[in-house]
């Protein structure tokens, strides 16, 4: 596997000199400065892609080319938007960059009730806590019809963990869900995020996949011309939160997704997160199948509950088997001669990094890098075994 790091650019904490140390070549970001749905032009990009190669490292993968709400909705000025895509992705080609990650989640990027939940190790990691999440749906957002996607053994202990919380509490909850990732949202305020939500109400499960199918047949020629590799993401959670469809959780939606439109500029980040958060998702059985599809990697672990919540745990443990899941990228390697880029995702915040309050939460550098060196070991141990 192709080791590659996540970095948000200039603003952030961890430097491309930390990401050299990890020993990663690769490094994953984006042009977090220009607004969702602007071009990409050749000397922002260019620019960029020099001071990476100036670090001696290599841009391996955009992540992400956020896609304008108004495309995912296909409402307002869609055609324009998805012209102004094209034009991204003919400028990227030309700076000789050819992978892109990029998801179709409606509103906001990944979801988690808490960016800070304490381990018992003392560290840190991403929680998404079913019963916080049905607290804020129903108590601070007041989303009508709530009753609906919750059961009433959840409702009433949100109700409970609700009443109990301080307002400390309450502005942490809200804070962690509104939060967006750089280059993805601005952080909103509720009544922005009611406005937001508001134009997906007659937006059906269908609908987003027939737009997002549109999407495609409208990039993925201009891919092909181009020689670029188109990655979705998963949905983050891999299912519905606030009302809101999502369309890419599991085999199935996968399925959908690559017949959209036939190509091999048409594929998949496989994230074993975000897949892994859904316990009817086989994932070593899902690389199996979209071995021709699979362009990108994000490897994590959650740890699953009962109730549907979730934490990210330590990359070698958690719910999912994540031997099982190298074995199988790399019985694909192997078998098609290839080298799938990845990178360790969703790290803990811990050591030195604990004292960092600038941090992006999941995105600091000793966790990542403990990750990072959990899976160049579990590689190393399977290629040396001979399993093959």
């Amino acid at each position: 596997m192709k080791e590659t790091f996540r970095w948000f650019g200039s603003s952030d904490s961890v430097t491309l000199a930390d990401i050299k140390q990890t020993g990663a070549k690769g490094v994953v970001t984006a042009l977090h400065h220009i607004s969702n749905g602007e071009i990409w032009e050749i000397q922002e990009i260019q620019k960029v892609k020099n001071t990476i190669e100036n670090a001696g490292l290599k841009w391996s993968f955009i992540e992400s080319i956020p896609i304008h709400e108004n495309i995912k909705l296909r409402q307002g000025d869609y055609l324009q938007r998805i012209e102004n895509y094209k034009q991204s992705l003919k400028n990227i080609a030309h700076c000789g960059i050819k992978n892109v990650c990029y998801n179709f989640m409606p509103v906001l990027d990944w979801t988690r009730t808490h960016l800070f939940w304490k381990l018992d190790d003392g560290s840190t990691a991403l929680r998404f806590d079913k019963v916080e999440m049905a607290a804020f749906e129903a108590f601070i957002m007041q989303r009508k019809d709530v009753e609906k996607d919750y059961d009433n053994a959840i409702l009433e202990k949100a109700e409970k963990r609700f009443n109990e919380m301080t307002a400390a509490e309450k502005q942490r909850l809200q804070d962690g869900i509104l939060k967006g990732l750089p280059g993805t949202v601005d952080d909103l305020t509720i009544s922005q995020f009611k406005e937001m939500i508001a134009q997906y109400k007659d937006i059906s499960h269908q609908d987003l996949k027939n737009n997002l199918s549109l999407f495609l047949n409208e990039v993925i020629p201009v891919c092909e011309e181009n020689g670029i590799k188109m990655a979705i993401h998963p949905d983050d959670p891999p299912f519905d939160i606030m009302g809101l469809p999502r369309i890419i959780k599991s085999e199935n939606d996968l399925e959908d997704l690559v017949n959209f439109i036939d190509s091999p500029s048409n594929g998949i980040t496989f994230c074993t997160g975000s897949l892994g958060a859904n316990p009817k998702n086989d994932l070593p059985k899902m690389i199996e199948k979209f071995k021709d599809k699979i362009h990108f990697l994000h490897l994590r672990n959650v740890k699953r509950e009962a109730d549907g919540s979730f934490y990210e745990d330590h990359h070698l443990e958690g719910s999912s088997n994540m031997f099982e899941i190298v074995k199988a990228v790399l019985k694909i390697e192997k078998e098609k001669g290839i080298s799938i880029p990845m990178r360790p995702d969703h790290g803990h915040q811990m050591l030195d990094d604990l004292k960092n309050n600038n941090a992006y939460a999941g995105y600091t550098a000793i966790g990542r890098l403990k990750g990072l060196a959990e899976l160049r070991g579990l590689e190393l141990g399977i290629l040396k075994s001979n399993i093959f």
